[in-house]
């Protein structure tokens, strides 16, 4: 099974959460982990700057570069991509994990607030993207992961929060159109929870303590992500998936899923996350029964 060891990562909003996560599951490896974030100051209500992100990688075997990066502009991202490459010698996998969110109807979405969703998300992720590729291409297994859900038309995900589901599917977009403009080169995967994770947008604006108890932790995203970071990028089966954390992670052999857990109590209750259908629950009850 490929490890992690010595591969460079760029990693969109590594300073906390799921990025972060990820970031340190590599580091485990001895991966080289570039955290591309834009929290240099400590927050109020956020952990973590990408100082402190720097500190918990290199504690868990890994090297890491952090640099303040905002997606929104451009040359901010081309000068961490030329650091990185400046300080590792290229550019192995690329997540972009950055993303802003808010659950507004299209009357309550201010401009300020649509053109920083569309900015970050969509637009971020793909300028991200491009400014890697060039060092992606050179990578003998290079991988692209985005944070974002599967594809589906369904209005029921658009009807309550229009620009959010706008930006977050042109994420899954770029993995639709690159999979293929890239096929054989690059891999593109698309990675999705199919619960809540606990994480500080939960906490701060989805629903606070009462929705992080029916959540799972970051590891189930970072142990699904590290599965697929590690999967031979050249072998066309490997691009173009829109994967769910626990159909991946229980096709892979895993059954416990208790440690995800944030409150036992909660296990039975926890809440399914966005822009997931009906079909995604009946493939995780009859992958329960078979193993």
């Amino acid at each position: 099974k490929m490890s992690l060891t010595g591969k460079t990562l760029f990693i969109t909003g590594a300073s906390r959460g799921i990025g972060k996560a990820i970031a340190l599951r590599a580091a485990q490896d001895g991966a080289n982990v570039v955290i591309a974030a834009k929290t240099a100051e400590p927050h109020p209500k956020l952990p973590g700057t990408i100082f402190s992100a720097a500190e918990e990688i290199e504690a868990a075997g890994g090297i890491a570069l952090p640099v303040i990066v905002d997606i929104r502009f451009e040359d901010q991202i081309k000068a961490a991509v030329d650091k990185a490459v400046e300080t590792f010698g290229g550019i192995d996998i690329l997540v972009n994990n950055a993303s802003a969110i808010n659950l507004t109807g299209t009357l309550e979405t201010s401009p300020k607030r649509y053109d920083l969703m569309h900015s970050v998300n969509t637009r971020g992720t793909y300028m991200t993207t491009r400014e890697c590729l060039p060092h992606l291409l050179k990578s003998s297994n290079p991988h692209v992961l985005n944070l974002s859900p599967p594809l589906s038309m369904n209005p029921k995900w658009f009807k309550n929060h229009v620009a959010y589901t706008m930006a977050k599917y042109g994420m899954s977009m770029c993995v639709l159109g690159m999979s293929e403009e890239f096929k054989g080169k690059v891999a593109f995967n698309a990675l999705w929870p199919i619960t809540a994770i606990a994480t500080a947008a939960v906490q701060n604006k989805l629903g606070g303590d009462v929705m992080m108890n029916r959540s799972r932790n970051v590891d189930i995203m970072s142990d699904a992500a590290h599965l697929i970071l590690t999967s031979d990028a050249k072998d066309n089966n490997n691009t173009g998936n829109f994967h769910i954390d626990e159909i991946l992670l229980r096709r892979n052999g895993v059954t416990d899923f208790d440690q995800y857990l944030i409150n036992p109590e909660f296990k039975n209750d926890l809440i399914i996350d966005f822009f997931l259908e009906d079909d995604t629950l009946d493939i995780v009850e009859e992958l329960k029964h078979k193993l």
